[in-house]
């Protein structure tokens, strides 16, 4: 088998004529746009044309790429949804195993994340899904974006069900919104940033020790911010594809698991043990360069949307807070933390027009938060900050925007107490 690296957690995995078509994010802005591809992929559709499978990992846009899918749509897919855990046939002798990121153990996140059993219908709570595709011959293991914490004993399982692996492809970054979106001092910004950084690098080290593959493939996550965002990039803690493979070469025997980095189109052939050519690094001035000439330039998808009133936001608060508490006590979570969710962005407010509405994680209520003085009589609180567009959107539901999304798109901006 031969995997081809495409663009961040998109890979091309083929066996003699069975390919398959991973993760798809191969044009366009994702995550309403703040979400952009570098080094740029030259994408062309003549290149899936004979692709036979789309194995889609979870439903986050830089893995289920709605413009991506889109372009490829001719080609007839319909959607299957596979078992947990089931070895299937896909075709020939090639086979694939999907399996929840939590081994379809809710107990795994509830101790992790403090909340009660949430999944009872469908037995886990996790969107992330791991992959084991095979040929009867060689393995492949795709970790997606399960996290280290959450898939563990999936890990265990696989190991079990699988003598040797003989390749793993493994995250190297977690796309978070801390610290970069965080109101902290730029120092202390830079600690937390090289902070998260080691420690992702650290738990991918463990993934890799843990499953012991052959070889691996540090790959997914890669972005740049673009637009009003962009100059959150430089405190992100997100490490370079280079400079994340250099770590890992570093701390991880290459004579027991061999590092492989690709660059976009080019392949590693499992059973040659050996990559089509070797890896050229991105220039970081050429990088910079783009952004400023191209990225900085970009709109994100609610800016074409007119600006909403605070009266129209305050009469779409009670409906969201209702479907907020039906969660909350659905998966047993109470906190004593208020949310303040600001009402006087994109300069538009009236002096007679509250500022926040401050919303209660244990039942009480909604208030609304007329000037600053308020907000400080707060002990504990955790202000929002976004475009109301975007805050209309949200409060209007999930099918217009979801709160996961707009966080890891950096679209809000956090500011808490220093003791929080």
């Amino acid at each position: 088998m031969k995997v081809t690296s495409l663009n961040s957690a998109s890979v091309l995995i083929e066996d003699e004529d069975v390919k398959i078509l991973c993760d798809p994010w191969l044009i366009g802005e994702e995550y309403f746009g703040s979400w952009g591809i570098y080094p740029p992929y030259e994408f062309k559709a003549k290149m899936f044309e004979d692709v036979d499978f789309i194995y889609i990992s979870h439903i986050h846009p830089d893995h289920c790429s709605k413009q991506t899918l889109q372009k490829i749509e001719e080609l007839g897919f319909k959607v299957i949804e596979l078992e947990h855990n089931l070895r299937i046939r896909l075709k020939n002798n090639v086979f694939i195993n999907i399996l929840a990121a939590d081994n379809c153990d809710p107990n795994v996140c509830g101790k992790l994340m403090g909340c009660g059993l949430l999944e009872t219908k469908f037995g886990t709570t996790q969107i992330d899904t791991m992959s084991i595709i095979d040929n009867e011959k060689e393995v492949i293991v795709n970790t997606n974006d399960c996290p280290l914490q959450i898939a563990k004993n999936t890990t265990k399982l696989v190991k079990s069900l699988y003598s040797k692996i003989d390749l793993l492809l493994v995250g190297y970054v977690k796309a978070s919104s801390y610290p970069q979106t965080f109101e902290l001092e730029t120092e202390e910004k830079i600690i937390e940033s090289k902070k998260k950084q080691e420690q992702k690098l650290e738990t991918t080290k463990d993934f890799i020790n843990l499953f012991e593959p052959k070889s691996y493939i540090p790959f997914a996550g890669r972005y740049t911010l673009t637009g009003k965002c962009a100059e959150l990039n430089q405190h992100r803690g997100e490490p370079e594809l280079e400079y994340a493979f250099e770590w890992l070469k570093k701390n991880i025997p290459q004579e027991k698991h061999k590092g492989i980095i690709l660059n976009h189109n080019e392949f590693f052939d499992i059973s040659k043990n050996q990559v089509s050519k070797d890896y050229e690094p991105i220039d970081l001035q050429e990088k910079q360069n783009y952004v400023e000439n191209n990225f900085l330039k970009k709109s994100f998808d609610y800016e074409k949307e007119q600006i909403p009133e605070i009266s129209e936001l305050l009469e779409l608060i009670p409906k969201a807070y209702e479907n907020f508490e039906l969660v909350r006590k659905k998966i047993g979570w109470i906190s004593d933390t208020t949310i303040i969710l600001r009402l006087d962005g994109n300069n538009n407010k009236k002096d007679d027009e509250p500022i926040a509405a401050a919303i209660s994680c244990n039942g009480d209520g909604v208030q609304v938060i007329n000037n600053e003085e308020d907000i400080s009589k707060f002990k504990k609180y955790l202000q929002m900050s976004l475009d109301l567009r975007l805050l209309k959107w949200l409060l209007l539901g999930p099918k217009k925007a979801h709160w996961s999304l707009v966080d890891i798109g950096c679209h809000i901006k956090y500011k808490s107490p220093k003791y929080l």
